[in-house]
């Protein structure tokens, strides 16, 4: 019997790039699906909060709101005692009694935290005696307390286009009250299976038929690369069935062919390409063990593939040259997946005696790369979401060592390495950059450190660039003087500082903000709230306050959106949050300094190319035109 041998036996790089130059898989066209729906599938749209998560400060426990600073010194042989306001704090009940220095409030799991109050004494660590609580432990401010948008804020880049939706995304859409996204449309692939000896599962056998594993084997497959597969039966070794059958395939956005790539006489699939419209077969062999009798044919705009009929050689051509064209289709990224060796960059405690699992972003390095930790707590629905993967501590140790090195276990195939890591101080603006470079192609993950704490990771090269706005009393300006020859300060745009407040408030209104911080300072009636220490907002708030210490001072928000919250909702009397975030809150603005953020990028990394695509978005004009629309000086 003679057989035709291939006419072009190509290696496998060559076959890719003939194959992709024949066509260009872009993204298939958005659709409007039901939240329910929604698993797996790519988003089409930049999704943001309309909504503050947490919508109030929440206790994480059963116990006692109180004020931090009545507790210090608290022990078994001293406790504390104090009074009991008149009030007994159920999830869903707003409180309505505040909580003054010297009194403590019962408070359940979940409930909203009451003014005045900076943190929750468990339950265990106290008794009541009449109308007082015995504090025996002390706290600090914060503890046990989930304040509100510090978790996700109205306004915030929640889901940029192009995210994969797994069950920690649709988690967080959930929470934000979505009911249905715009994704990408899923590739429809037809699969046909082909050969006289083919017979579908439960057919009875006899000898020289063989099932067809194959087409349920691929149809899974697609379904795993994000297609919705469409199989369309088993065609014999017959031209005209299989023409037929391959023109109403042609409906469809791919089409799989099992089996009859090779050239002998009974392998009609190859001939039946000669009918396609151009530009046809583009690869009829390439040189792959298994995989060699591969047939790559391209119909309009409609890829045709003929994989080898052995289901090895089948799967894996599959994935090798069809798997990545079906994600792309549907706005996947290439799935990555296994376990990473890091090093932890800041010190860890953990309680003995309890297997932790911390979850942690991963950051590369010049070496190891760095793992850090997510610690927003574990009420938090973002955590989750933006975690890469997690470090397990055994029960029988108490802390990891800053440098120490471990393993990091990727959260499951679905996680993907972002292309941009940035590090450094909070704004909306960051948020902005991220879903510009989403949509030229480029993922990006932002970690909140503050000002300083980003600048040091930039310089340890544990970032692409760190955002900054870091003021130097002697010289006037901002950044520049901070950086070293390590470090390529990259212009980022101005934004205004000032004090937020509730409109109408005389104790702010009409008044400069030296004048009303000067004034409220020494009010036991007013409270603050306060910004992290190392961020660059904290050192003009210190700049503010001079000495004083007005309540609140020790509540340390670590974004703007979470002060304007705090403002908005009652909370706080007032913060220094950026003017962008105060305007979309609805809520009074001071000026105090218009500021420069700049971006610090290592040397190191700037010849990469999405470093390369972070510069020239920034310098774009219809990035700028953004951050104007969104009140920032560009």
């Amino acid at each position: 019997m003679r057989q035709e041998q291939f006419l072009d036996v190509i290696d496998r790089d060559e076959a890719e790039r003939r194959f992709r130059a024949a066509f260009d898989p872009r993204p298939l066209a958005a659709e409007t699906v039901p939240l329910a729906e929604a698993l797996g599938r790519v988003l089409a749209e930049d999704v943001f909060s309309t909504v503050d998560v947490p919508g109030f400060d929440r206790s994480n426990l059963d116990g006692y709101a109180v004020v931090a600073a009545d507790t210090f010194g608290a022990s078994e042989e001293e406790p504390v005692r104090l009074r009991l306001n008149d009030e007994l704090l159920a999830t869903g009940v707003e409180p309505t009694i505040e909580v003054r220095p010297g009194t403590a409030t019962p408070i359940a799991t979940g409930a909203i935290v009451p003014r005045g109050a900076d943190a929750i004494v468990l339950v265990e660590a106290t008794d009541e005696d009449g109308g007082e609580v015995i504090v025996r432990r002390a706290v600090v401010p914060g503890q046990a307390v989930s304040f509100a948008a510090t978790d996700v804020a109205r306004g915030e880049l929640v889901a940029p286009a192009g995210e994969r939706l797994t069950a920690r995304e649709t988690g967080v859409l959930a929470a934000i009250g979505r009911t249905e996204v715009a994704v990408r449309r899923r590739p429809r692939v037809a699969i046909l299976s082909t050969g006289d000896e083919i017979v579908a599962p439960g057919t009875p056998m006899r000898p020289g038929l063989v099932y067809d594993s194959n087409a349920r084997a691929l149809a899974d497959a697609v379904v795993e690369a994000g297609g919705a597969p469409v199989v369309r039966g088993i065609v014999p070794d017959d031209e005209q069935a299989l023409r037929e059958a391959l023109r109403a395939a042609l409906e469809d956005d791919v089409v799989l062919l099992s089996g009859g790539t090779s050239k002998g006489p009974g392998d009609v699939a190859y001939r039946v390409l000669d009918d396609l419209p151009p530009p046809g077969v583009v690869v009829h062999g390439v040189a792959l063990k298994p995989g060699k009798p591969l047939c790559l044919a391209v119909a309009g705009d409609t890829p045709v593939v003929v994989l080898p009929g052995f289901p090895t050689s089948a799967l894996f051509t599959f994935h090798e040259f069809v798997a990545p064209v079906v994600r792309r289709l549907g706005g996947r990224r290439d799935d990555r997946r296994g376990t990473r060796r890091a090093r932890m960059p800041v010190r860890v405690q953990s309680e003995r005696g309890r297997t932790e699992y911390l979850l942690v972003n991963l950051v590369p390095g010049d070496g190891l790369p760095a793992a850090y930790p997510l610690g927003k707590g574990s009420g938090s629905v973002t955590t989750w979401s933006r975690a890469d993967g997690f470090v397990v501590i055994d029960r029988n140790r108490e802390l990891l060592d800053e440098g120490s090195e471990i393993d990091v276990t990727l959260l499951g195939r679905d996680v993907e390495p972002k292309d941009l890591v940035l590090i450094g101080s909070h704004c909306v603006g960051t948020d902005l950059l991220v879903a510009a470079l989403a949509r030229r192609g480029w993922t990006a993950k932002s970690i909140t450190v503050g000002s300083e704490g980003g600048l040091l990771a930039a310089k340890r090269g544990e970032c692409d660039a760190a955002g900054m706005h870091l003021f130097d009393p002697e010289s006037g300006t901002y950044n520049a003087p901070f950086v070293d020859d390590s470090i390529e300060l990259v212009p980022g745009y101005g934004r205004m500082q000032g004090v937020v407040f509730r409109r109408g408030d005389p104790r702010f209104e009409g008044r400069t903000a030296a004048e009303a911080v000067a004034a409220v300072a020494a009010d036991d009636d007013v409270v603050m709230v306060n910004r992290n220490r190392g961020s660059g907002t904290r050192v003009l708030i210190d700049g503010l306050l001079g000495e004083a210490r007005p309540r609140g001072h020790a509540n340390e928000a670590r974004t703007h959106h979470a002060v304007c919250a705090s403002v908005a909702a009652g909370r706080a009397d007032f913060g220094v949050a950026i003017e962008t975030v105060a305007r979309e809150a609805s809520l009074g603005f001071l000026p105090v300094q218009e500021e420069r953020y700049d971006f610090a990028i290592p040397r190191a990394r700037r010849d990469r190319d999405a470093v390369r695509a972070l510069v020239e978005t920034l310098a774009s004009d219809a990035f700028r035109e953004g951050l104007r629309a969104r009140g920032f000086r560009a």
